[in-house]
């Protein structure tokens, strides 16, 4: 048996919870998307909470706030997929994603072979990660090239180094993990995205109201600072919104969530038409 890693505090922890909604939305017959992956991760992430002190019952509220966040954030992954799909048809041949996670886009969407997907995120998530693949035997179907490194630091000179090519369209992806960072460092990371960002370029702004107080995010907030006293993320205040993105060079479309879902014919519909995704593209 492969001996991994698991992050058991940390923005790292978000990961083992996203795997956790993976798996369940694989197993249901109506499912938006399947990954097989899904369950290595979980699987050996479970193996490895048990060992570690009070290990079991954290791994039961880790499980329990999945749950409650799987309605919603399943769908979202589904909606990623389908920019990533829309992103490499328009001729996107570079997909950076910020903040990976225990994403599998590169083994289980089929991506062609003249693809390259960049992984961007903390070594301890890659220390798990990476032995929980080989030990799968998972092949990449799109070439895949990982990068641990910490979204505060200067990231764009290793992207460069292991191959991005800022001459040619990329189509990057956040699903959260700039939400972790301070306003300043979030900004620097969308202008660093922006000066590699070859026309046609696409990017993915989020735009939702939730309350940081209410039960599942204060427990998250709890699990990812390991039960130490956790503050809410800060405000949006400081941060890129859609008209930093018009000034620099993008040009951009919002899309409503219940627009969005209407097609999956899943019940997540928030009722609020300011609650969606800022599109951009590189012009």
């Amino acid at each position: 048996m492969t001996q991994v890693n698991v992050p058991t505090a940390g923005v790292a922890l978000t990961a083992i919870g996203v795997a956790l909604i993976r798996e369940q939305e694989s197993r249901r017959p109506d499912r938006l998307y399947d990954d097989p992956l899904a369950s290595a991760f979980v699987d050996a992430a479970r193996r490895d909470f048990v060992r570690t002190e009070n290990g079991t019952a954290r791994w039961e509220r880790v499980e329990a706030v999945a749950e409650q966040f799987f309605a919603g954030r399943s769908v979202g992954v589904r909606l990623v997929d389908d920019q990533v799909a829309a992103a490499v048809a328009a001729g996107c041949r570079q997909i950076v994603l910020l903040g990976a996670g225990l994403d599998t886009r590169a083994y289980r969407m089929g991506l062609p072979a003249d693809v390259t997907v960049y992984e961007l995120d903390l070594p301890e998530l890659f220390a798990f990660k990476e032995p929980v693949l080989r030990a799968a035997g998972a092949t990449p179907t799109a070439q895949r090239h990982v990068l641990p490194i910490d979204l505060r630091t200067a990231w764009a000179v290793p992207l460069r180094e292991r191959g991005f090519r800022p001459d040619q369209p990329t189509h990057w992806i956040d699903e959260g993990a700039l939400a972790y960072l301070p306003p300043e460092d979030h900004r620097d990371t969308v202008a660093a995205l922006t000066a590699l960002s070859a026309p046609g370029s696409r990017f993915g702004l989020s735009r939702f109201a939730v309350d940081p107080d209410a039960a599942p995010y204060a427990e998250l907030r709890r699990l990812v600072s390991g039960d130490d006293d956790a503050q809410a993320p800060p405000l949006d205040a400081g941060r890129p919104a859609e008209h930093w993105l018009v000034a620099h060079g993008w040009r951009t479309e919002f899309r409503a969530w219940d627009d969005m879902i209407v097609a999956l014919g899943r019940d997540v519909a928030v009722n609020d038409p300011a609650v969606g995704v800022v599109l951009a593209e590189r012009v």
